[in-house]
């Protein structure tokens, strides 16, 4: 009964104040973690969150749920090791059930290069303390027998990486459990809200405008995922970023046959089973640039040849539903975090693919900068400056979903 009228009286209904001390635009999990953090480590709590839709109605509710530490560069590795180390315990910080769930990750390598690839990040994620191991097509079998070597006669699967710190969140239990604990820690969460300006004079940040009024801020926070150009437009900044469609699409619930996350580096597709029974199953985000949430035929019929070639039994499965969400990447593949050319207009942006996998060090390492001015090794080089002073943090290469 508790946990339901808590529920109840969630995200209290409050008006629109004229000025905030931070204003965060986009209520995603990566805002609300950046507010959950501002209010809960640092008693910043004149915080508002706005939101045009509803929270998660972005890229948060359209994500495949993922959590891992296996990225490629010194720099990333130890970025999302700590955020997946902060996922284990969310639950209990939050007071919320997120449904985490360790699985392990099976990445398939199908030629010698992109086993090459893998040895090589191995090495670095051995530096970092995150389990990663090379695995034999025999030992792949052991740890999935449901796997195609042969991936239909056309593929062979050589080799593959294993990560058996992989996980699942689920990913409205995450929106929900920091909307819900900033929300008793003061901040405003306000749904059904859009930006339709940002207010600079001189060069600094003064605030928004709204479809509900002017709001003034010492600090503007863009949490916009695929939408981030077009409020830093506002700004008057153009960022290093294009937006990109990744889409998904599920089957009606299988008997559970499938623990664990498998996909291939060479064929850029990905399958895990939901505890629901239903096979989640995502590829490579489209090659052009959209802001268009529309699934496709194309995708749908490709991807799922790609998947029946590494997992024959998912010929039997029932395609249900199919979506799309905007990813905004960046030509390094990496993170824009930090301070904009404007003063006080903050930027959370360009995340990509892995904006849900990064959100809990994400809001703790922005909310530190936000209230103290250090910024955090983990983020200091991923600065929105990088780009213009050539340091640039190339990762495309940790996901099979970027060509």
């Amino acid at each position: 009964m508790t946990g339901l009228l808590r529920r109840r009286e969630f995200l209290r209904q409050r008006d629109l104040k004229p000025r905030y001390d931070v204003v965060i635009v986009g209520g995603g999990v990566n805002g609300l973690s950046l507010a959950f953090h501002l209010a809960e480590y640092h008693g910043i709590r004149d915080v508002a969150v706005l939101e045009r839709s509803y929270i998660g109605s972005g890229g948060s509710g359209r994500n495949t749920q993922v959590v891992r530490a296996t990225y490629n560069t010194t720099e990333t590795v130890p970025l999302y090791a700590t955020a997946l180390d902060m996922y284990r315990t969310l639950s209990q910080e939050l007071d919320f059930n997120i449904l985490f769930s360790t699985q392990g990750n099976l990445d398939l390598c199908h030629s010698q290069e992109t086993l090459q690839v893998e040895r090589e990040k191995m090495l670095i994620h051995r530096q970092y303390g995150v389990d990663t191991e090379i695995l034999t097509p025999e030992q792949v079998l052991e740890v999935c027998p449901l796997v195609d070597l042969t991936a239909g006669g056309e593929l062979p699967v050589i080799g593959a990486t294993y990560h058996p710190p992989g996980a699942f969140a689920r990913h409205d239990s995450v929106v929900w459990g920091y909307a819900s604990a900033a929300d008793r820690r003061g901040v405003e969460i306000h749904q059904g809200v859009e930006v339709t300006g940002v207010d600079v004079e001189a060069g600094v940040c003064r605030g928004v405008q709204t479809n509900r009024g002017p709001i003034g801020a010492g600090r503007v926070v863009s949490a916009v995922a695929g939408w981030s150009t077009v409020l830093a437009q506002m700004a008057g900044i153009r960022l290093p970023i294009e937006t990109k469609a990744l889409q998904a699409f599920v089957t009606e619930a299988y008997r559970p046959v499938l623990w664990g996350l498998v996909s291939s580096m060479d064929l850029y597709v990905y399958t895990q089973q939901t505890d629901r029974g239903e096979l989640v199953v995502g590829g490579e985000t489209l090659p052009y640039t959209t802001y268009s949430t529309r699934s496709t035929f194309d995708f749908a019929a490709e991807t799922a040849k790609r998947t029946i070639q590494l997992l024959p039994f998912m010929a039997k499965a029932r395609l249900m539903r199919q979506w799309t969400g905007l990813c905004d990447m960046t030509p390094d593949s990496s993170p824009l975090l930090g301070e904009s050319e404007v003063r006080n207009f903050v930027l959370m942006s360009g995340m990509g693919t892995w904006g849900f996998k990064g959100a809990p060090v994400f809001g703790k390492t922005m909310a530190e900068m936000l209230a103290t001015g250090r910024v955090d090794p983990l983020i200091a080089p991923f600065s929105p400056d990088r780009f213009r002073n050539d340091r640039m943090v190339p990762d495309a290469a940790s996901a099979g979903t970027h060509r």
